[in-house]
């Protein structure tokens, strides 16, 4: 992953690209390296191409951290004492004056419709890329990507601003379209032409054997919501009345209403009640159309990503409403972190949300690592829980690795006949595909996120539960003491699926769907069933379920060895008129394909573990009790 540059003094490059009133004035970075390193540069961005930009302000974070962090400890004399969104902004967020500076420096620079954020989080402005690539000294150029000829838009290099206003700003978003952010779901199938509707219902001979196994189950053809919630423990006491739970997303669902109530018929769960689900959008609309998504998906590629995160969070909350909102925005990224600023915004005097699940991922060095913590932290002041996808790729992503969120590793979950787990592990495979009678070892598949963070040190609810092999990281010639991603794990293998359904051309259509994208709704939708009845909201609660460790509350996801009966260490997919066999070996830890561990205890694949049904949700409330809960 490519370190974060952060806040280091450059000189401006040539006078060509320099805004003449900033020629020969020191500027300072403020975003991390380009991402175009797998991609061909194929041209510039037109001239008069307009270029929506945000420009983010500093807070006062250090301050805010300290507030939050006893806002979120028990025992403190601030425990659950949160703030609203106004006092927050007035307290801790950034300055009028800052505002002020930054929105005078972009409408020098050229560019109109300068707006400040209702939080004051950030300055929005428009222009041509004329004016905007100079401002920011960068060329705004379109690039193809190697891997899938998607053209997109991006600078050619950091962004930078003036010294002057450095002090105020933190990051800018606006300048790449490329979609990156998205937690890189698995892939989405139809049912196989032969798949399981529980573990082990069918079991394959695998001819010849791969790494000695000679038998493997077939893949389940999506699980349903009574095998979650019967695989979890969400029981008819607990089922969400009364909380909210935020689902952040980048593009709209297609009829997502009638989607859920034909999801919940089907499901034997009851019906949405009118004004259960809501919709909003959030942030500005008013640019070019992205490059990357002028054309039209086809229906094999639908984006499912919104109608998984509906229906996961339903499945194991029902009661609870649901807020789903649409962050626009010329960048996938600024749509989404406007998603995340709506909630906290609320409506002044309470957000709208206190549970957020954020089924993406923006990868490390994208957007400023600083920008993304004084969103956490402000969250975490107001009394919202933040849980963020690890990610389907092996590594840290930036959203996950920040301390004051809940980051949702990965499991491969085998749920039996009687809705029992039978097996759990953490979701990490070794792929192979049949060749001409034997198996090609892809070296490596699909795997949950997870691992250290180099930007963050350990936080204290981290100390005496991660072991030192984990927390213990080389930077350089020294040794420190970082961040361990994830902290809670879910269902989020392919193979051990949840069956989405969602509306396509007027039809109800249901595919296996899975991910970290599934993980992290299905683990908001059992915070939202434990924060039922209760007179505050969790808020962070990593300083709650670390209290937890190694007890009855959370169940270990173990490593698969050569104990584990043959049907619980590999998946034998059957060939189609499109793809040949295939395989998937579990908790697959080769060096070449993660550095990520599954283990007893904590480890970088699951975290904690699991949650465990009425034990989780008693002790959570058990360690939350006590002290004032109000809101000021």
């Amino acid at each position: 992953m490519p370190a974060l540059i952060a806040c280091v003094l450059a000189i401006a490059g040539p006078a060509a690209f320099a805004n003449a009133s900033d020629q020969m004035t020191a500027r300072v970075l403020v975003n991390g390296p380009i991402l175009t390193a797998a991609a061909t540069q194929v041209g510039s961005v037109p001239a008069g191409q307009p270029v929506t930009v945000q420009v983010w302000l500093t807070p006062r974070v250090s301050a805010a951290e300290q507030f939050a962090v006893a806002a979120s400890t028990p025992g403190t004399a601030s425990f659950h004492q949160y703030l609203s969104p106004k006092a927050y902004v007035a307290r801790f967020g950034p300055t009028p004056s800052q505002a002020q500076n930054v929105s005078r420096w972009l409408t020098g620079g050229g560019l109109t419709d300068v707006k400040v954020a209702p939080g004051r989080d950030y300055v929005s402005g428009v222009g041509p890329a004329r004016s905007v690539g100079p401002l920011f000294d960068v060329r705004l150029n379109r690039y193809r990507t190697t891997d899938t000829s998607t053209l997109f838009q991006a600078a050619d290099r950091p962004a930078s601003v003036p010294a002057s206003i450095a002090p105020d700003v933190t990051g800018v978003t606006g300048l790449d379209d490329r979609r990156t952010a998205g937690a890189d779901a698995t892939t989405m199938r139809a049912a196989s032409p032969v798949c399981s509707h529980y573990w082990a219902q069918h079991v394959h001979a695998i001819v010849p054997a791969f790494h000695g196994l000679k038998k493997g189950v077939l893949p389940i053809c999506g699980y349903s919501a009574r095998q979650l919630r019967s695989a979890y423990g969400a029981t008819s006491a607990a089922t969400g009345t009364g909380v909210t739970i935020a689902l952040t997303e980048d593009e709209a669902p297609t009829a997502m209403a009638s989607t859920l109530r034909i999801y919940a018929a089907r499901n034997h769960l009851p019906a949405p009640k009118a004004g259960q689900y809501r919709q909003i959008s959030a942030g500005r609309s008013s640019c070019a159309t992205s490059i990357s998504a002028s054309r039209p998906l086809p229906q094999a590629q639908y984006e499912d990503e919104a109608e998984m995160d509906s229906e996961a969070s339903y499945a194991m909350a029902p009661d609870a409403k649901q807020l789903m909102v649409i962050g626009t925005g010329c960048d996938e990224d600024s749509a989404l972190l406007n998603a995340d600023l709506a909630v906290l915004d609320g409506d002044g005097r309470h957000p709208s949300a206190t549970i957020v699940s954020n089924s993406w991922q923006i990868p490390q060095g994208e957007v400023s690592a600083s920008t993304l913590h004084a969103i956490d932290v402000r969250a975490a002041a107001e009394g919202v829980g933040m849980y963020f996808a690890s990610g389907d790729a092996a590594g840290l992503t930036a959203t996950a690795s920040d301390p004051f969120v809940t980051a949702v590793g990965g499991t491969t979950l085998g749920i039996g006949a009687g809705g029992t787990k039978v097996f759990q592990t953490g979701w990490s495979l070794d792929t192979a595909e049949a060749d001409h009678g034997q198996w090609d070892d892809l070296q490596g598949g699909s795997a949950a996120g997870g691992g250290t963070s180099d930007t963050y040190p350990q936080p204290r609810y981290q100390r005496n539960v991660v072991p030192a092999s984990i927390s213990h990281i080389r930077v350089g010639t020294k040794t420190v003491v970082g961040r361990a991603v994830p902290d809670l794990a879910a269902d989020g293998d392919l193979t051990s699926g949840m069956l989405t359904g969602y509306t396509f051309s007027g039809k109800y259509v249901t595919a296996v769907n899975a991910g970290t994208s599934l993980a992290t709704p299905l683990i908001a939708g059992l915070l939202a069933d434990a924060q039922q009845g209760q007179t505050t909201s969790f808020g962070l609660i990593n300083p709650l379920i670390y209290r937890l460790y190694r007890t009855a509350a959370l169940l270990d996801v173990l490593p698969v060895d050569k104990h584990t009966p043959q049907q619980n260490r590999i998946a034998y997919t059957p060939p189609d008129s499109d793809d040949a066999a295939e395989l998937n070996l579990f908790d697959y830890q080769s060096p070449r394909a993660t550095s990520q561990v599954t283990t007893r205890g904590y480890d970088t694949m699951t975290g904690l573990g699991t949650p465990n049904g009425p034990r989780f949700i008693s002790a959570l409330r058990s360690e939350s009790a006590g002290g004032c809960h109000h809101v000021r």
